[in-house]
């Protein structure tokens, strides 16, 4: 798999020759100008819960592309609604796609569009393809849940973890967040978008590093091969 970071929590991911897009917030991100939104492919795009800083480019892409919708219920009932291709989900839930397979984890924080409507509970994901394994946790806190995703799905070969803080974890719950998944590779995600959750990039990555982990802090548009 490669991993493409597109600024904030948005990714773009290939696998199997597919092209999935994760929480598309990218035109009205001044850090992420040099990303040529439209010759962006996706054949997909995951969506892990519905604040605009996640689903701003969301129509648009799917218009653009025809691609996939996979969020969960609430989420992909809101698009469908709207005449695009949906397929919804709810936490716990694993279904295969023709690029390797999707599951959705628990994720605690909040989720509505920004039209006020209900966006259902917020997800990360684990995704399996070319015989590797991401976990996505999305906008989310620490939570203990998460101990439970080595001993029920398996080893990661990496963890995309928030450490902005504010919002979500900042790199300290992040760092634990990697132990309880068992894992010594992170891509970190969901920082200096806003000056809430802007961070000093080498205390986190020190941070990190005194637990054996190591953060990976990708440039926007810059690839990393998992």
């Amino acid at each position: 798999m490669k991993v493409q970071y597109l600024g904030h929590a948005s990714l773009a991911i290939e696998a199997n020759g597919k092209h999935i897009v994760v929480d598309p917030f990218i035109t009205p991100n001044e850090l992420a100008k040099n990303i040529d939104f439209e010759n962006l492919k996706a054949d997909y795009i995951v969506i892990t819960h519905a604040h605009q800083d996640h689903v701003y480019d969301v129509e648009a892409l799917a218009k653009k592309t025809n691609a996939l919708i996979i969020s969960n219920a609430e989420i992909a009932g809101y698009y469908a609604e709207r005449g695009l291709k949906t397929h919804g989900m709810n936490t716990g839930g694993k279904f295969s796609f023709d690029f390797g397979s999707i599951q959705s984890t628990i994720a605690f924080h909040s989720s509505s569009f920004a039209d006020g409507t209900y966006g259902g509970d917020p997800n990360g994901y684990i995704i399996e393809a070319d015989g590797k394994r991401i976990y996505i946790a999305g906008d989310t806190a620490l939570t203990y849940e998460m101990k439970l995703i080595p001993d029920t799905i398996g080893d990661l070969d990496l963890a995309i973890l928030p450490i902005g803080d504010n919002f979500t974890m900042g790199a300290k719950s992040a760092a634990i967040a990697a132990e309880y998944v068992q894992t010594t590779k992170v891509l970190g995600y969901h920082y200096d978008t806003f000056p809430p959750i802007k961070i000093d990039k080498a205390e986190a990555k020190a941070i990190f590093f005194a637990r054996h982990i190591q953060l990976i802090l990708l440039e926007i548009g810059e690839d990393l091969i998992v």
